[in-house]
Protein backbone atom coordinates (compact mmCIF):
# COMPACT_ATOMS: atom_id res chain seq x y z
CA UNK A 1 0.00 0.00 0.00
CA UNK A 2 3.36 2.14 0.73
CA UNK A 3 4.03 1.91 -2.88
CA UNK A 4 0.49 2.58 -3.95
CA UNK A 5 0.62 5.83 -2.19
CA UNK A 6 4.07 6.65 -3.28
CA UNK A 7 2.84 6.18 -7.08
CA UNK A 8 -0.66 8.12 -6.36
CA UNK A 9 1.36 11.16 -5.50
CA UNK A 10 3.86 10.92 -8.00
CA UNK A 11 0.77 10.97 -10.55
CA UNK A 12 -1.02 13.79 -9.23
CA UNK A 13 2.36 16.24 -8.45
CA UNK A 14 1.85 19.50 -7.74
CA UNK A 15 -1.94 19.10 -7.57
CA UNK A 16 -1.60 17.30 -4.92
CA UNK A 17 -4.80 14.86 -3.59
CA UNK A 18 -6.62 14.91 -0.39
CA UNK A 19 -6.99 12.14 1.98
CA UNK A 20 -10.70 10.83 1.04
CA UNK A 21 -10.06 10.84 -2.05
CA UNK A 22 -6.66 8.47 -1.03
CA UNK A 23 -8.58 6.21 1.15
CA UNK A 24 -11.76 5.55 -1.62
CA UNK A 25 -8.90 4.90 -4.38
CA UNK A 26 -6.77 2.67 -1.68
CA UNK A 27 -10.02 1.32 -0.46
CA UNK A 28 -8.46 1.84 3.22
CA UNK A 29 -9.42 3.76 6.54
CA UNK A 30 -8.07 6.62 8.15
CA UNK A 31 -5.85 4.99 10.63
CA UNK A 32 -4.37 3.22 7.64
CA UNK A 33 -4.01 6.09 5.61
CA UNK A 34 -2.36 7.65 8.40
CA UNK A 35 -0.26 5.44 9.36
CA UNK A 36 1.22 4.64 5.61
CA UNK A 37 1.44 8.57 5.60
CA UNK A 38 3.95 8.17 8.54
CA UNK A 39 5.56 5.81 7.03
CA UNK A 40 6.14 7.45 3.67
CA UNK A 41 7.79 10.89 5.84
CA UNK A 42 10.31 8.58 7.36
CA UNK A 43 10.98 6.77 4.09
CA UNK A 44 11.29 10.74 2.18
CA UNK A 45 13.44 12.02 5.41
CA UNK A 46 16.32 9.83 4.10
CA UNK A 47 19.19 11.75 2.40
CA UNK A 48 19.06 9.91 -0.32
CA UNK A 49 15.98 11.45 -1.48
CA UNK A 50 15.55 14.64 -2.69
CA UNK A 51 11.63 14.74 -1.94
CA UNK A 52 9.49 15.45 1.37
CA UNK A 53 5.97 14.38 1.56
CA UNK A 54 3.39 17.87 2.94
CA UNK A 55 0.87 18.34 4.46
CA UNK A 56 -1.45 21.30 3.25
CA UNK A 57 -4.69 21.42 5.17
CA UNK A 58 -6.72 18.07 3.85
CA UNK A 59 -4.00 17.82 0.79
CA UNK A 60 -0.94 15.89 0.40
CA UNK A 61 1.56 16.35 -2.10
CA UNK A 62 5.47 15.39 -3.58
CA UNK A 63 7.53 18.65 -2.63
CA UNK A 64 11.62 19.02 -3.20
CA UNK A 65 13.47 19.49 0.03
CA UNK A 66 14.70 22.77 0.53
CA UNK A 67 18.31 22.19 1.09
CA UNK A 68 19.05 21.59 -2.74
CA UNK A 69 17.00 24.64 -3.69
CA UNK A 70 20.00 25.88 -6.24
CA UNK A 71 19.97 23.06 -7.72
CA UNK A 72 16.71 22.80 -8.63
CA UNK A 73 17.07 26.55 -9.63
CA UNK A 74 19.41 25.72 -12.24
CA UNK A 75 17.31 23.37 -13.76
CA UNK A 76 14.46 25.88 -13.96
CA UNK A 77 16.84 28.12 -15.68
CA UNK A 78 18.26 25.52 -17.90
CA UNK A 79 14.39 24.86 -19.33
CA UNK A 80 13.47 28.94 -19.77
CA UNK A 81 16.86 29.11 -21.98
CA UNK A 82 16.37 26.14 -23.60
CA UNK A 83 14.69 26.56 -27.39
CA UNK A 84 10.95 24.65 -27.44
CA UNK A 85 10.55 21.33 -29.03
CA UNK A 86 8.39 20.90 -32.24
CA UNK A 87 6.42 19.00 -29.17
CA UNK A 88 6.11 21.85 -27.02
CA UNK A 89 5.41 24.36 -30.52
CA UNK A 90 2.53 22.17 -31.16
CA UNK A 91 0.49 22.69 -27.65
CA UNK A 92 1.76 26.43 -27.70
CA UNK A 93 -0.11 26.58 -31.41
CA UNK A 94 -2.94 24.31 -29.70
CA UNK A 95 -3.28 26.62 -26.99
CA UNK A 96 -3.10 29.87 -29.34
CA UNK A 97 -5.69 28.95 -32.01
CA UNK A 98 -8.18 27.12 -29.18
CA UNK A 99 -7.99 29.24 -25.94
CA UNK A 100 -9.37 29.14 -23.85
CA UNK A 101 -8.50 25.21 -23.00
CA UNK A 102 -7.49 22.88 -20.61
CA UNK A 103 -5.02 20.76 -20.47
CA UNK A 104 -7.51 17.74 -20.89
CA UNK A 105 -8.90 19.33 -24.17
CA UNK A 106 -5.23 19.93 -25.42
CA UNK A 107 -4.34 16.34 -24.71
CA UNK A 108 -7.56 14.88 -26.28
CA UNK A 109 -6.34 17.15 -29.36
CA UNK A 110 -2.65 15.40 -29.39
CA UNK A 111 -3.43 12.19 -27.99
CA UNK A 112 -1.29 12.29 -25.55
CA UNK A 113 -0.31 13.88 -22.29
CA UNK A 114 0.75 17.79 -22.52
CA UNK A 115 1.76 18.39 -18.89
CA UNK A 116 5.29 18.66 -18.95
CA UNK A 117 4.98 20.66 -22.23
CA UNK A 118 2.20 23.06 -19.94
CA UNK A 119 4.53 23.29 -17.51
CA UNK A 120 7.82 24.45 -19.40
CA UNK A 121 5.43 26.74 -22.20
CA UNK A 122 4.05 28.43 -18.44
CA UNK A 123 7.97 28.76 -17.67
CA UNK A 124 8.98 30.91 -20.17
CA UNK A 125 5.50 32.72 -19.90
CA UNK A 126 4.07 31.75 -23.33
CA UNK A 127 1.03 30.78 -21.81
CA UNK A 128 -0.80 31.39 -17.71
CA UNK A 129 -3.54 30.27 -15.82
CA UNK A 130 -6.54 31.64 -16.56
CA UNK A 131 -8.56 30.48 -14.12
CA UNK A 132 -10.50 27.30 -13.14
CA UNK A 133 -13.52 25.51 -15.20
CA UNK A 134 -16.62 24.92 -13.69
CA UNK A 135 -16.67 21.66 -15.01
CA UNK A 136 -16.59 18.67 -13.10
CA UNK A 137 -12.71 18.92 -11.50
CA UNK A 138 -12.49 22.48 -12.23
CA UNK A 139 -9.85 21.94 -14.56
CA UNK A 140 -7.22 24.47 -15.15
CA UNK A 141 -8.50 26.97 -18.39
CA UNK A 142 -5.22 27.96 -20.15
CA UNK A 143 -4.32 31.17 -22.65
CA UNK A 144 -1.69 32.88 -24.46
CA UNK A 145 0.44 35.56 -22.67
CA UNK A 146 0.82 39.21 -23.63
CA UNK A 147 4.63 38.28 -23.74
CA UNK A 148 3.42 35.56 -26.82
CA UNK A 149 2.48 38.45 -28.55
CA UNK A 150 5.43 40.09 -28.18
CA UNK A 151 7.88 37.30 -29.29
CA UNK A 152 5.80 37.00 -32.20
CA UNK A 153 5.32 40.50 -32.65
CA UNK A 154 1.56 39.94 -33.01
CA UNK A 155 -0.91 43.12 -32.06
CA UNK A 156 -3.38 40.18 -30.97
CA UNK A 157 -4.38 36.96 -31.93
CA UNK A 158 -6.17 37.70 -35.35
CA UNK A 159 -2.43 38.07 -36.59
CA UNK A 160 -2.35 34.97 -36.33
CA UNK A 161 -1.45 32.90 -39.60
CA UNK A 162 -3.96 30.63 -40.81
CA UNK A 163 -3.12 26.95 -40.52
CA UNK A 164 -5.23 24.94 -42.97
CA UNK A 165 -3.41 27.36 -46.03
CA UNK A 166 -0.27 25.88 -47.97
CA UNK A 167 0.72 29.63 -48.72
CA UNK A 168 0.98 30.36 -45.06
CA UNK A 169 3.51 27.80 -44.62
CA UNK A 170 6.56 30.16 -44.46
CA UNK A 171 4.57 31.63 -41.70
CA UNK A 172 4.21 29.22 -39.30
CA UNK A 173 7.97 28.13 -39.56
CA UNK A 174 8.53 32.16 -38.88
CA UNK A 175 6.42 31.56 -35.90
CA UNK A 176 8.48 28.38 -34.55
CA UNK A 177 11.78 30.81 -35.30
CA UNK A 178 10.62 33.40 -33.18
CA UNK A 179 9.56 31.65 -30.26
CA UNK A 180 13.01 29.40 -30.22
CA UNK A 181 14.90 32.92 -30.91
CA UNK A 182 13.36 33.83 -26.86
Amino acid sequence: MKAALDGILFLRGDCGITKAELQEILKINEQTLAALIIELKKTCQSEEKGIKLVEHGDILKYVTKEEHAAIYERLVENEITKPLTQTALEVLAIVAYNQPITRLEIDEIRGVSSTHLIRRLLLKDLIYEEKRSAAPGRPIIYRTTSQFLDVLGLKDLDELPVIDSEENAKEIELFAKKVNEN
